[in-house]
């Protein structure tokens, strides 16, 4: 039973080491691609662009706007901000859910018999 609490605690103090290694690789491989213009996002949610860095005192000076500076220490820069793509605008009204061709060939096909004909079979499969 005292074999079983070792080997316990040792896999345990085996996969703490294995995360912090995998984190510090991370950190190193996200702190290796920094330089001027990067846009980046600090530890306390800080947005920016980064202007100059200083190796010796783990510095880096970001843009927050056009004018305002802020220098933060080297590892409270987290993450590197990408650049969104932009989308479509979605219109306020419901006149973008059906298209005008839709509703023209519905009314120019259909003999009114046949559209109360189709009404009512939708309605059947509702219940």
């Amino acid at each position: 039973m005292t074999i079983l609490l070792f080997v316990m605690l040792g896999v345990f103090i085996f996969m703490m080491f294995r995360r912090n290694k995998k984190t510090q690789q991370q950190q190193a491989a996200l702190q290796s691609q920094f330089a001027p213009g990067i846009e980046v996002m600090t530890s306390f949610g800080l947005f920016g662009r980064i202007v100059s860095i200083d190796e010796d005192n783990n510095k880096v000076l970001l843009e927050l706007s056009p004018g305002n500076l802020a220098t933060v220490h080297r590892q409270a820069v987290t993450k590197i901000v990408e650049p969104v793509t932009e989308t479509q605008a979605v219109p306020d009204d419901a006149s973008s859910l059906t298209t005008d061709q839709d509703v023209s060939t519905t009314a120019v096909d259909e003999t009114p018999d046949e559209t109360v004909k189709r009404l009512n079979d939708e309605g059947k499969k509702d219940i």
